[in-house]
């Protein structure tokens, strides 16, 4: 079983990177780039042994608690 966990900066939070990104892209005649927010992508390989509402609840454990600052990211999660 595995965890897809996406991480990006809440909405309110400046994206210098993103904003960055988009410029370049502008740059490089990608005109209908508008904007960017950049984030970070995890890949959690679970035990098969855990049932999907176990799996869900330890995901969500590492996300809030290891994977993401929560007061400036937010994140969800798929299980495949």
């Amino acid at each position: 079983m595995r965890a897809h966990v996406y991480v990006t900066l809440k909405p309110t939070v400046l994206d210098a990177q993103g904003q960055t990104i988009a410029n370049a892209l502008r740059r490089m005649q990608h005109p209908g780039v508008e904007s960017v927010r950049q984030g970070k992508y995890f890949v959690l390989t679970l035990a098969d042994t855990l049932s999907t509402e176990d799996a869900k609840a330890e995901v969500e454990r590492i996300a809030s608690g290891v994977l993401t600052n929560p007061v400036i990211e937010d994140y969800t999660f798929r299980i495949e």
